[in-house]
Parts: structure tokens; sequence; C-alpha cells
């Protein structure tokens, strides 16, 4: 009789997976040159395929136009559902009007959307990250004597994103509470290293009492180092950040960098993926879903070590 179960379970654990290899998933994203959706799409990428889908995974390079045909191209493979990171709340909303008007349900992981019409949103707690994040910066500016005429500067990303609307108030609100006022403001458009030194160089020039960057994404890091250091203020300016890079663990362990706010996409794609699996077998699936973001600094990256290098960098343990 355990015998006859154990092949009966088999059974129905085979027909599931193959039923599942008929399926087709897209996972369209706004750009894979930036590492946090790279590690997005390995999330996504992997759990797909361990529970037997077939997916394809369009780049849109940042470009709107790029995003509605990559959607094209996604419907004319017949998918049975379909994962997105827009690549603003804007565009979220017609990308989701096309997925209704063809049946396709949406999973939208992060960003956010101007609409509702989707199966969940997976995102992370921006606000509470950010303001997290802004405390980390406040104690690091007390414990310089630079709270009191300091300022900080922030290079955003665009705040048409219900994220980058989130992370501004969450961070604004952390440094209000401590008095330390913002000099400068610059919204990001296309990410590059040029764009973000020149907003960095603007800020400095700008504000003779800025003692902090803020910068609200983290590839681009070198950009706003290499402007504080053309500056000759390596000593008088600290750089923060959002998200993480691998070469962050060193840097904040050696104090180069103040600290980051770490989202963990990779668990974010994997959970996309488990919500879209669930919808498509009739299981319940929450509408919001909001994942924690690791607040590091130097007082705690060496307890986080083997989560961030997992949830955060998609590097398991079989990996270098």
């Amino acid at each position: 009789m355990k015998f006859l179960k154990i092949i009966v379970l088999f059974l129905l654990l085979l027909s599931s997976l193959f039923a599942n290899q008929h399926k087709k998933l897209a996972y369209i994203v706004s750009d894979t040159t930036i590492p946090f959706w790279q590690i997005m799409s390995k999330g996504i990428k992997e759990k797909a395929v361990e529970f037997g889908y077939e997916i394809d995974i369009y780049n849109s390079n940042n470009l709107k136009k790029n995003e509605l045909e990559n959607m094209a191209l996604a419907l004319d493979k017949k998918i049975d559902g379909l994962i997105i990171s827009p690549i603003n709340s804007s565009t979220a909303a017609t990308l989701l009007e096309i997925a209704k008007i063809n049946n396709i349900p949406v999973v939208i992981a992060d960003i956010g959307s101007n609409s509702k019409d989707y199966v969940s949103f997976i995102s992370s707690d921006n606000k509470k990250g950010a303001y997290e994040l802004g405390k980390i910066l406040a104690k690091h500016m007390k414990n310089l004597s630079w709270n009191k005429e300091g300022t900080v500067g922030i290079i955003s990303i665009p705040q048409k994103r219900t994220n980058g609307k989130d992370r501004t108030l969450g961070f604004i609100q952390a440094l209000d509470e401590e008095s330390i006022k913002v000099s400068g403001f610059y919204q990001q458009v296309d990410f590059s290293y040029e764009e973000t030194y020149n907003y960095s160089k603007k800020l400095i020039e700008e504000n003779k009492n800025l003692r902090a960057i803020w910068l609200q994404g983290s590839d681009k890091y070198k950009g706003a180092l290499d402007a504080i250091k053309e500056a000759n203020k390596q000593k008088e300016i600290a750089l923060i950040c959002f998200d993480a890079e691998p070469e962050f663990l060193e840097m904040i362990q050696n104090g180069d960098l103040v600290g980051s706010a770490m989202q963990q996409p990779y668990m974010m794609g994997q959970e996309a993926v488990i919500s879209l699996n669930n919808f498509l077998n009739n299981k319940y699936v929450e509408k919001e879903q909001k994942m924690g973001i690791l607040a590091i600094s130097k007082d705690n990256i060496d307890d986080k070590l083997k989560i961030i290098k997992l949830n955060v960098l998609g590097i398991k343990s079989d990996e270098k």
C-alpha cells in the first residue's frame, strides 16, 4: 500500500510538471544592462524552469518603443502568463491594458503601475528601506559633526515611478527627523555614467556645505565617486546608495561607502513566478506583496552577508 501511494504521488508530480511544460511565460524587463534587473531575471528564469515552464526574457533597453514591440513578440508566442518590470508606472498601465484584452494574467515585479489590472504586484518596501538608510546616513553625519550645517544632495531615479516616490519620501523623512537639509535634487533620465558624474559635479559646485550624495541606484556609483575625487573632497563628502553591486561588500566594510539599502531582486523574481504559477493553478495569490529591504552599513554587513549574496546578488553557495 505504501509503495502504491509513492507511485501515485510520483505520477501526480510528473503530470503537473508535464502540464507546465506546455505553458509559456514571458518576462518583459526595462533594462538588463542594469545588474539589478539581471539578478531579477536570473531568479525568474530559474524558478520558471524549476516549475517546468518555457520562458522568454525581453529586454526593452529603457525605450518605450521596444517595450511595446516586446509585448507584441510575447503575445505572438502564445504565452499563458506574463511578468513585467516596466519602464515606469505609466507604461505599465499600457502593457496591462493590452494583456487584459488578450486574457493574459500579469504579475508586476517592481516599479509599479497606474493600473490595478494585475494578478499581483511584487515590490520592495522602498519607503521603509529608504527611511532606514536615511537613519544610517544621519548617524554617520552626527558622528563626524556634519549634521548641524551639512547638507545632502540627491540623485534620484524617475519620480514618475512609484518606487522612486517612496524612496524619496522615506529618506527625506529620516533626514527631517534629524534636522538635516536636502540641498539639491536631480532625476536620472538615461542612467549613464556621464549623467551621474555631471549631476554629482553640479551638487558639489552648487552647495558649499554638501556632506553627502545619495544615489537612488547603484550601478553608476563610480560617476559620483569620480566627481567627489575630482573635487578632492573624499574626506568631506560621503556617498550612500540604493541597491547593490558585488564590490559594495568590500566598499562598505572599508568605509568607502557609508551604506546601501539593498533590495532582494533574486527573491523578488522567484516570488513573481510563484505567484503567477499559483494563479494559473487556481490558487490564492496576494494582490500586493512587499519584500523587505536590507539597510546595510559597516555595523551589520557581516551578519547579513549570507542573505545578501543569495537574495541581493543572486550568488548561490555553489557559485563563485
